[in-house]
């Protein structure tokens, strides 16, 4: 499973009027784990940057005049993306700008190489009316961005790897295959060997509840792919 966690900065807010992509950052993730693999260009927009958006991520059109062009870099982008899935935060802002990048050079959109997976929205999703910026979510999953004084799009995808991984942690891991034993695989000697002393101690209620509140979180979040609440029995289920 290949996934590139993408950001993007820009000179404005919409590409309808004009507005460029100034900095694309990327990294690559395989099965969850980073391989170390990243994507990072400052692009020139050729044209003036919002003095808003400055605010915001720092980069100065001074600083650009040498940079290359989009169309410079868009095969090297295409060939990093490939076919992966795109974790973006907020996805309908990244996408807007790189599919208008990629449309005035004649190229296929972005969205309709690459399956797009929004942040955002999961966020909204799993807490909703709470703030879900990146910031909140670094906070809420305690991921240190203290580095973060401005917009950029590299630190911006690296610390969103690190959420996406939090914000969806336990699910591959669960995917534990449930199989018979191998033939000669001696259970009873395990059982053997399990002390026969052990205390066993039942949940409360109150812990049920926040348990069963916490799958449900998690299913919300995996769309219905939580293991747990399939693994449930209907009595379980109907509790």
């Amino acid at each position: 499973m290949r996934q590139i966690i993408l950001d993007t900065e820009t000179t404005g807010l919409d590409p309808k009027q004009g507005h460029r992509i100034i900095e694309i950052g990327a990294v690559e993730m395989v099965n969850r784990r980073l391989t170390g693999n990243r994507f990072h260009r400052y692009l020139n927009p050729e044209r003036e940057i919002d003095a808003g958006a400055q605010q915001v991520h720092g980069i100065s059109l001074e600083f650009l005049q040498d940079k290359p062009l989009f169309r410079d870099i868009a095969d090297d982008l295409l060939a990093f993306t490939g076919d992966a899935e795109l974790i973006i935060h907020n996805a309908p802002f990244d996408v807007g700008f790189l599919n208008r990048e990629l449309d005035m050079l004649g190229l296929e959109a972005i969205d309709s190489r690459c399956s797009i997976t929004d942040t955002l929205k999961m966020a909204k999703e799993s807490n909703p009316g709470q703030r879900n910026n990146l910031d909140a979510l670094c906070k809420r999953h305690s991921i240190d961005n203290s580095g973060r004084t401005l917009h950029g799009a590299l630190l911006d995808a690296e610390l969103l790897a690190e959420v996406y991984l939090a914000m969806t942690r336990g699910q591959e891991s669960l995917m534990i295959e449930l199989e018979e034993p191998a033939p000669n695989h001696d259970i009873g000697h395990e059982l053997r060997s399990v002390p026969r002393n052990l205390i066993v101690l039942t949940a409360t209620e109150d812990e049920l509840v926040a348990h069963r509140e916490q799958v449900g979180d998690i299913d919300k979040a995996s769309k219905g792919k939580c293991l747990w609440k399939l693994l449930e029995t209907p009595a379980e289920a109907s509790a």
